[in-house]
């Protein structure tokens, strides 16, 4: 055990003295939120300037209830409730005429208006919008030309914006008007027959165990329900690639430069092993406590440590150990078989699986947290400490039984992942000149 220890202090101490360990450790949150804060801050830009639309009515009874319903929103919408500031372009609309004669003429007229940006889109209302009865099947070219009929074409240069929704609002509001004016209604009542009426998330209502009332329900924060979990998730993969990938590339590196023949007439393969393990814990550990304080104290000035359940602290870093373990013992098998730090870096790509899938997962496991699927993927021991994680950093509870026989399978997995790596380690990393096939490194793990 001293020995270990020894190798551990080592290997950690010249790590964490190392300039790329500080700079790896500021770079890292920038990498991975640099995204979201670019993101945002392009959210915060939000272009204003006046769009102007075209639409062509083939039904000659929708295109001023459509431009009515959409002022009535430029009205409502584009200004902040509270400061009165414009946020959201105003869009200005214009008619014009159908070419029956040469309607693909037209179109590319238009186009090419919107190329030189003097129109922002065209809405080309197709002359059964008003009463499109049923949904039209089949491709033949009488049932496509009935489905044209009756859909509303949207024409535009621009792609990923909010656009095609607002006017998608604004195009049924105004449909669903002329529809009614058809019918006699009065216009007095549109207003109440198309009020739109919002559906509020609300949280569940709980008894408080002390002092045995009924909490009343308050409205829930989706986007926090959704930044929270996914925030916690992705600090525990962040951390867990930044501890196990060097430890891949180190361990072949020194077995290129033939390190661990010397090494090796003080202390056994699996001491040399543990070492770099725990050395890794320890960086990872180290990284860990400076980003969750940095993380808390930012939360705390915002005033938003409510949003961060606390009581998934002790079993985030529960799951950071077990899956450094299982991954530190993965990447020194790995690295030992290596013929080159070359081959170890297209090996990386096995490593880091366990850690990369999970973030493909979140979102079905997101929609249905407590869904047989979520359940499924959660007690994967590969998966488990991040998926588990993400579910219990949600407002949904999970049975408690689960973390639990979650927790259980990840330490069985490392174990018996560290058993065979140390074997594993104990052949390859004195094998010089040729790299093992997948064969030979099974044989040793079952044979030693």
């Amino acid at each position: 055990m001293r020995r270990i220890l020894l190798i551990a202090k080592r290997d950690y101490l010249m790590s964490i003295r190392n300039k790329t360990f500080i700079i790896g450790l500021i770079m890292a949150p920038v990498l991975f939120g640099g995204g979201f804060l670019g993101l945002a801050l392009m959210n915060a830009q939000t272009d204003i300037a006046d769009r102007h639309v075209a639409i062509l009515d083939r039904t000659g009874r929708a295109a001023a209830a459509i431009i009515q319903a959409a002022q009535e929103r430029n009205k409502k919408e584009i200004f902040n409730k509270k400061t009165g500031k414009q946020e959201s372009p105003r869009y200005l609309f214009e008619t014009i005429p159908a070419d029956t004669q040469s309607p693909d003429a037209q179109r590319l007229a238009w186009s090419d208006r919107i190329r030189r940006g003097e129109l922002f889109a065209v809405l080309e209302i197709g002359p059964n919008a008003l009463h499109p009865g049923e949904e039209v099947e089949g491709t033949d070219p009488a049932s496509l030309a009935k489905a044209a009929a009756r859909r509303v074409n949207y024409y535009s240069n621009s792609t990923i914006n909010d656009a095609r929704s607002w006017l998608s609002d604004a195009v049924n509001a105004g449909l669903r008007r002329a529809r009614l004016a058809q019918l006699g209604v009065d216009q007095n009542n549109f207003r109440d027959l198309l009020a739109f009426v919002s559906v509020e998330p609300m949280s569940l209502v709980a008894r408080d165990e002390r002092s045995g009332q009924i909490a009343a329900a308050v409205k829930k924060n989706e986007m926090a329900d959704f930044i929270v979990p996914f925030a916690v998730m992705a600090l525990l993969g962040m951390i867990v690639i930044m501890g196990a990938s060097p430890m891949l590339t180190s361990i072949a590196e020194d077995k290129s430069n033939r390190v661990f023949e010397m090494m090796l007439g003080s202390a056994t393969p699996f001491e040399l092993m543990m070492g770099k393990v725990l050395a890794s814990i320890g960086r990872s550990l180290t990284s860990s406590v400076f980003y969750v304080a940095c993380a808390t104290f930012l939360l705390y000035g915002m005033a938003m440590t409510g949003l961060v359940p606390l009581a998934i602290y002790p079993w985030f870093y529960v799951y950071l150990l077990a899956d450094l373990m299982l991954l530190c013992g993965l990447a020194a098998a790995l690295g030992a078989s290596c013929g080159s730090p070359q081959d170890a870096q297209h090996l990386s790509v096995i490593l880091l699986m366990p850690v990369m899938i999970p973030y493909f997962l979140f979102t079905p496991v997101m929609s249905q947290p407590n869904g047989a699927i979520a359940t499924t993927l959660s007690l994967f021991p590969p998966f488990t400490p991040m998926l588990m994680l993400l579910r219990q950093a949600m407002p949904q509870s999970i049975p408690a039984w689960q973390p639990w026989v979650g927790l259980f399978g990840t330490l069985a997995c490392t174990l018996v992942l560290t058993w065979a790596a140390a074997r594993i380690f104990r052949v390859a990393i004195l094998m010089q000149g040729k790299t093992p096939k997948a064969a030979d490194l099974l044989r040793w793990a079952v044979r030693g």
